[in-house]
């Protein structure tokens, strides 16, 4: 089983179900008393947060690249961004390690692709909806169409994210409202919609919507178990590059 390297922090609340599903996957595929080889190296968000929204991206990625670099030196095998958003910065932070990187985007486009949907409504940060590396990879890669809410859409679903369920605050009025705009994605032609936020899964699941949804979180997680345990689980191994 390889040493899986995990960057969190962003939000922990989120981190906490990579931890989770992770080793519940590992214990499903192995059986016994498996559970997952990782490092987390979790970050304080706070400063992270401010560069966000102060767009000090450089900054960002110097700063997860250091947090690469250490799980590196203490002997991880790849690396794995807990987060859709900084996904932004994950060519360079793969890049200041030389460790292989699980993309999330590579793993969203998989479950998309089994799910047979080729339109897709995006949901997450405003950077994740707007700054266009999210859906720029879904299009070039793999011909997958990518709509987002409007504006003031977008403003609600990413003010929920960190302003809610960033603290661990699960508002019904909140899951009501991500059903409404959801709603008006797919009446704008989506066929279903990612959570590409890592915490909107908290909120909102299969449950809660008649069209699919993806899961980010959960199919990131698989996506790093079954490369962390290659023919260990009897599946093929596989990751993508930052």
């Amino acid at each position: 089983m390889k040493l899986i390297g995990l960057i969190g922090g962003m939000s922990w609340q989120s981190s906490a179900e990579y931890y989770r599903l992770i080793n519940e996957l590992v214990g499903q595929k192995l059986g016994g008393h498996h559970s997952a080889r990782l490092l987390l190296y979790s970050v304080d968000f706070d400063p992270i947060e401010k560069a966000q929204h102060e767009g000090r991206w450089d900054r960002l990625a110097d700063m997860l690249g250091e947090a690469a670099c250490a799980l590196q030196k203490a002997g991880a095998d790849f690396l794995v961004l807990c987060t859709n958003t900084m996904h932004k910065v994950a060519d360079t932070v793969s890049q200041i390690s030389s460790l292989p990187l699980v993309h999330i985007v590579d793993a969203t486009a998989e479950a998309i692709q089994q799910a047979g949907l080729r339109r897709i409504g995006l949901l997450g940060t405003r950077f994740t909806m707007e700054d266009g590396f999210y859906s720029a990879r879904l299009q070039e890669r793999f011909g997958i169409e990518t709509l987002i809410p409007p504006e003031r859409d977008r403003a609600d679903v990413h003010r929920v994210i960190y302003d809610e369920l960033c603290h661990g605050q699960v508002r019904q009025e909140s899951r009501e409202l991500y059903q409404a705009v959801i709603s008006r994605l797919v009446a704008g032609g989506a066929e279903g919609v990612v959570l590409g936020c890592t915490e909107i899964p908290l909120l909102i699941g299969p449950q809660d919507t008649e069209v699919p949804v993806v899961d980010t979180t959960r199919v990131h997680a698989e996506a790093v178990v079954t490369l962390a345990l290659g023919s260990e689980s009897g599946r093929p191994q596989g990751s993508s590059g930052g």
